[in-house]
This record gives C-alpha cells, sequence and structure tokens, in this order.
C-alpha cells in the first residue's frame, strides 16, 4: 500500500457511538494464535492486553517453530501501550523489536497535543502529521473490541507499523460462521479492498465475543498466504 497521510477524521470515529446492545470490552485479554503458512505450523503468537482505568498496555510476542527456528531462533517483540478514551485505544508508544535482526527495530511515538508521529529506525527519524484516530499495528487489533460494526458496511483507518504510515480500507460481512479449532462462532468478515501491488487481508471477528480477532489470513500478491488461528482466549471482564 503507498503512503497515505489525511487529516480527515477517519471512518471508524463515527462508528464508535454508545450502543446499548454492545458489550463492555473486556479489562483483560490472554490470547495464543498459531501460525501456518500453507498447512504447515511456522509460528506461535503470545499476546496480553491489559486495562488499568484509563491506559492499556499490549504486548505480543512472535517465535518460530518446528524447522524454522532453526533459522530463525530469534523472537520478535511487540509493545504498545497508550490510553483509552471514549473512542477506544489511543496509542502513545509503539515499539517493534526483533532479536537478531535489531536492524529491523521500529519504533512509533504519537504526540496527540501537537498531531505528530515520530517514527524511528535507527539511526533514522522521520516525522508526519498524526491524523485522528490512528492506530498501531498492535493496537488496530485490539480497537475492534470497541467498534460496533454490525451495521456497518465499509471501514477505514490509518495506521504504523513504525516505518510507515498507511491507510487501510476494509470491506465488512456481518452474520458469518467462522470454524476454528477453539469450536463454530459467529463471525463478521473484513476483507481489504483491491488495491495493484498489494496483499489481501481477511480478518474474522468473533462477534459473541467483542468482536475480537480469532482468524486471519494475509495473501500477498504472488499468491503465498500466511494465515493466523487463534488456539486460547482468557477474557476478564
Amino acid at each position: 500500500m503507498s503512503m497515505k497521510v489525511t487529516f480527515k477524521l477517519i471512518a471508524w470515529l463515527m462508528l464508535c457511538v454508545a450502543n446499548t446492545a454492545f458489550a463492555a470490552p473486556p479489562s483483560s485479554v490472554k490470547a495464543v494464535y498459531e501460525i501456518y503458512k500453507s498447512s504447515l505450523k511456522v509460528g506461535q503468537i503470545s499476546e496480553t492486553y491489559t486495562r488499568n482505568k484509563d491506559h492499556y498496555t499490549l504486548t505480543s510476542t512472535t517465535r518460530a517453530v518446528g524447522l524454522l527456528a532453526l533459522f530463525r531462533p530469534g523472537k520478535i517483540n511487540i509493545k504498545s501501550n497508550g490510553l483509552v478514551t471514549d473512542k477506544g485505544l489511543q496509542p502513545l508508544n509503539f515499539s517493534d523489536l526483533r532479536s537478531g535482526e535489531e536492524a529491523k527495530n521500529h519504533r512509533a511515538e504519537f504526540d496527540w497535543n501537537s498531531k505528530e508521529l515520530t517514527l524511528t529506525q535507527q539511526p533514522q527519524n522521520s516525522v508526519f502529521a498524526l491524523p485522528n484516530g490512528t492506530q498501531d499495528r498492535l493496537s488496530a487489533m485490539y480497537q475492534f473490541m470497541f467498534l460496533p460494526l454490525e451495521n456497518v458496511t465499509s471501514l477505514s483507518f490509518n495506521m504504523t507499523n513504525g516505518s510507515k504510515l498507511d491507510v487501510y480500507n476494509y470491506r465488512i460481512t456481518p452474520n458469518q460462521n467462522l470454524t476454528i479449532p477453539l469450536g463454530t462462532f459467529k463471525a463478521i468478515y473484513l476483507v481489504s479492498a483491491p488495491e495493484a501491488d498489494a496483499s489481501k487481508t481477511e480478518i474474522w471477528l468473533a462477534a459473541e465475543h467483542n468482536n475480537f480477532p480469532y482468524k486471519m489470513i494475509v495473501t500477498d500478491r504472488d499468491g503465498d498466504q500466511l494465515t493466523q488461528v487463534l488456539t486460547k482466549i482468557d477474557f476478564v471482564p
């Protein structure tokens, strides 16, 4: 996706309207995902979300498994922390740190007062205008818990991975069934809008469980797929 920086209010801010049928997000989540390339398991992700009043902390650790672990024994540690507002998560700091591949480390600092986003990949810092509602690549997945999406057909938002800032556009289909090893769930299906030379992202959110992401598939332009499937989950109200 090409870099786009926009000052317009993102569409999902309009979605965060009080909805009495929408359950309050949990105060804590512990989740484990398995990662597959085709049918081969290549990795595991362990994530923890905690909320303390108006602050949140998110951590995610990815490690390779099987034969891939012989070639990539290091871990990817991602962290996001920030505020919980009436519109959901508002990141303040984000980091993507890779053991053994330190040159790929990225950081992002969100200055909401001055509306500036600082992205750091040593030794370079880049400063961009910070659009309202911008998420980082970890907080974006947990922001779904704050959005009542049942009657919405599309979603657009800004997101940074610590090295760039992009606009992401999704089409939404409600009332889907998702079957994974944990069971069968009513789901909301999101698919990225087609763009030239861009990967395709599909996300299934469990409608009964605060729109939490239960499955994701990323298909690159060559047709290769990475699938991320939830295998363990623990919600604390």
